[in-house]
């Protein structure tokens, strides 16, 4: 049975300040929680409904009932398990041939799938600034479907690391060259804005080229697509 103060721990780890003061993060169900077994996430306790369906020695394991998974859940339909995790210490990898860099995405649901896009095309390292949203939120967690653990996610002051790094610097822009078009660098930045407001003037200065997604479609009404959707269609073009 878990404590009151144990679920109130738990509860509290929807924010980030409460992530950072105690180094844990959640992550919830089954499939999501069997990728961390074959990652460098250590897990501090799994809790669950039933235990034999994760079948392991070597992490503890307790049983919890359903309403406490209720209380300690983040979801609206709780899954099976929770595992309380570490978090990882931060350490960014040089750079590799082909990057996302992410400049004020608040989403946690558009981080997640960015990140699920990049497992697929297997991006390695994805770079940030320091206000996108936080890649321990639980949205993202559940958003990436485990690809969070082969994904390596910095984040840094953008300016400086877009100032130093060899990679060219490539963003989206309307007036930007057709994506179908592009002839792509052997090293590049893809940099994606804010959901809003897009990249801000000062990464938008250290652009090297642009390129635009042309619109096909004969109405005008629609101004933009959703961020994680440019990055997918943007993505299977570079990877032809």
């Amino acid at each position: 049975m878990l404590t009151a103060h144990t679920i109130k721990i738990l509860q509290s780890l929807d924010k980030k300040k409460f992530r950072q003061k105690y180094n844990l993060f959640l992550v919830e169900g089954n499939k999501i929680i069997c990728e961390l077994f074959n990652s460098n996430f250590k897990i501090k306790e799994i809790l669950s409904t039933d235990p034999q369906k994760l079948d392991r020695t070597d992490v503890p394991i307790t049983h919890i009932s359903e309403n406490e998974l209720k209380k300690i859940s983040f979801l609206q339909h709780p899954k099976d398990s929770v595992a309380v995790c570490y978090l990882n210490e931060e350490e960014k990898q040089e750079d590799k041939n082909i990057q996302l860099v992410l400049d004020g995405i608040q989403d946690p649901g558009n981080l997640g799938t960015i990140i699920r896009l990049a497992d697929w095309f297997g991006i390695e390292q994805i770079i940030c600034s320091e206000d996108t949203v936080d890649l321990y939120n639980p949205k993202v967690i559940m958003a990436s479907m485990g690809s969070f653990t082969r994904v390596n996610v910095v984040y840094t002051n953008l300016a400086e690391y877009l100032s130093t790094t060899e990679n060219t610097n490539i963003g989206t822009d309307m007036e930007g060259e057709n994506i179908y078009t592009f002839e792509k660098p052997e090293k590049i930045n893809l940099i994606l804005g804010n959901e809003g407001q897009g990249m801000r003037p000062e990464t938008e200065r250290l652009l090297q080229q642009r390129i635009s997604i042309p619109r096909f479609g004969k109405s005008r009404s629609t101004e933009s697509l959703n961020v994680s959707m440019a990055a997918g269609i943007i993505l299977g073009q570079l990877f032809r």
